[in-house]
């Protein structure tokens, strides 16, 4: 039974990689096409009223110092806020078409409105324990208080009784994390913002295809950006064939829509309501190594066991149910997580949604640089900072803060490699430390700080993860695998060369015009 369902997912794969080839060069390609043609109406009708400026010149005028009046009063980031002041006064007319569009809820007004009516309807699914509470206070009234800000901004409520598991590489990850799937009896859910045909995905269908057919209940959803080069557009179709419910989170669509600025860069994975999995690692062959994309790829996760997998649950749920109007989040929460009384400390797992005020992401990592007191080192593949999170970690710094940045040595973008290094000067002037992987290329989103706490999860410190994206993370407080997280720090430090003033100064010329000249419209990126 097992050969037979390991043969239907390799031919799965096969079918999907003849499939991909098929959307690129017809579906994809018609899309991108009518896309582009909708831009050139949109730049047409600009050109249209580009005609008429030189008789409303005045008015013209007019309009843009009250847009600009508008934008400098509005509740906007201070850094975005003078990207758009550019736009604007550079290309009047169309800057304000453009600005009034993406500021909008064009194409995510439903989105939003879902939502904000999930999160409103779950935000007391879970309930704050005060006994918990009065304990973390008497402990430490600083993160006391980081954990009441959690939980006011969505259902993030503190827990005691949770195993936390640190893994340094991708691998170490997935190999626990086969052996977690094949233990699942009752249910698997899954959300990734990449699935990839190969080594790593093709192990992990033949459980899932596998466990579907015992019973278990096993879902799948994934960012709908995977359909622009890695995945047929009816894949969740082909997975459904296999007994697994699956859904694409924002699918491709040939109408421009700010609803694709948004994308579900969370990864997730719980089994049974005891047992979940969260950090930067993806479901393709590079964060375990099997494929050489930028060297030696540098990941990290956890895997957390106990009362603190719920909040995963619900996080998973809470996606899942955009278009649905059924709420199952009571019955798989009711499913018991196997509280570990003997493990240490405390631990609030987080979501960030991009369609409310609240920047959870960013916040969490500015309020440990703010309470720090010894150090707070830092390992993130992107550095594109507002003016916010930069002063927070200047100002760590210069306190006498050992504040220390790992960042890839080995570039997957050029333009987030060459704007990364605008922030080097400034940061190093501070006193920050800044180091590059040699071996490769760093993806791990962690944030260690005091042998105290620490967060592992899927956001970046650039405007997208902080802005744009669905995210996740784990907090810690006093768990046993901080001093894991903050020796692996060093492990890997050891591995990378230090910035300094001089690297900055003799760095090549293209990479310091690219960062200077996308500076202005980093933001939108």
């Amino acid at each position: 039974m097992q050969a037979d369902y390991k043969e239907k997912g390799l031919l799965l794969l096969k079918k999907g990689q003849k499939g991909m080839i098929h959307a690129i060069f017809s579906r994809f390609g018609l899309m991108l096409l009518l896309m582009i043609a909708q831009v050139l109406i949109l730049f047409g009708i600009f050109r249209w009223f580009e005609e008429f400026l030189p008789h409303i010149w005045g008015g013209t005028v007019l309009f843009t110092f009250i847009m600009v009046i508008c934008l400098l009063n509005s509740r906007m980031n201070p850094t975005a806020k003078i990207t758009w002041l550019i736009v604007i006064m550079l290309v009047p007319v169309f800057g304000v078409l453009l600005f009034a569009y993406t500021q909008s809820d064009i194409g995510h007004r439903a989105l939003k409105q879902r939502m904000n009516q999930i999160i409103t309807e779950t935000k007391e699914k879970i309930p704050q324990s005060k006994d918990t509470i009065e304990r973390l206070t008497k402990q430490d009234p600083g993160v006391a208080r980081l954990a009441h800000y959690m939980h006011r901004s969505g259902c993030h409520p503190v827990f005691e009784n949770t195993a936390v598991t640190y893994f340094p590489l991708g691998e170490d990850k997935f190999a626990q994390m086969l052996k977690q799937l094949e233990a699942a009896q009752h249910f698997i859910f899954m959300e990734y913002f990449i699935v990839d045909e190969g080594t790593m995905w093709g192990k992990i269908l033949e459980i899932l295809a596998r466990k579907a057919k015992e019973g278990v209940d096993v879902r799948v959803m994934y960012d709908g950006a995977c359909e622009f080069a890695l995945l047929p557009h009816d894949y969740p179709k082909r997975l459904r064939a296999l007994g697994i419910r699956c859904k694409m989170f924002a699918p491709v669509s040939p109408f421009v829509s700010t609803h694709y600025n948004y994308r579900d860069h969370r990864k997730i994975l719980v089994i049974d309501g005891h047992t979940a999995f969260n950090g930067g690692v993806n479901l393709a062959d590079e964060y375990i190594n099997q494929k050489k994309k930028f060297g030696h790829w540098k990941d990290t996760a956890v895997m957390i066991k106990g009362e603190a997998v719920k909040s995963f649950t619900l996080m998973f749920l809470q996606m899942w149910h955009v278009d649905e109007a059924k709420d199952e989040s009571s019955r798989f929460l009711a499913y018991p997580s196997f509280p570990v009384e003997e493990a240490k400390g405390f631990v609030v797992p987080y979501g960030d949604c991009p369609l409310d005020d609240d920047k959870l992401g960013e916040r969490v990592y500015m309020d440990i640089l703010n309470r720090s007191l010894s150090y707070v080192h830092i390992m993130t593949p992107y550095l594109i900072l507002d003016g916010e999170m930069e002063t927070a970690l200047k100002f760590a710094a210069e306190r006498g803060v050992d504040v220390v940045l790992i960042l890839p040595g080995i570039p997957d973008k050029a333009v987030p490699y060459a704007l990364a290094k605008t922030h080097y000067a400034s940061l190093l002037s501070s006193g920050v430390k800044i180091y590059e992987y040699t071996p490769g290329f760093v993806h791990a989103k962690v944030f260690v700080s005091d042998n105290d706490e620490a967060v592992v999860g899927t956001i970046n410190l650039d405007y997208r993860s902080l802005y744009h994206h669905f995210e996740c993370a784990t907090y810690l407080y006093q768990a046993d695998c901080i001093l894991a997280i903050e020796a692996d720090f060093q492990e890997t430090l050891a591995k990378c060369k230090e910035v300094t003033m001089y690297t900055v100064q003799h760095e090549k010329w293209r990479v310091k015009l690219t960062g200077k000249l996308m500076k202005a419209v980093a933001p939108l990126m």
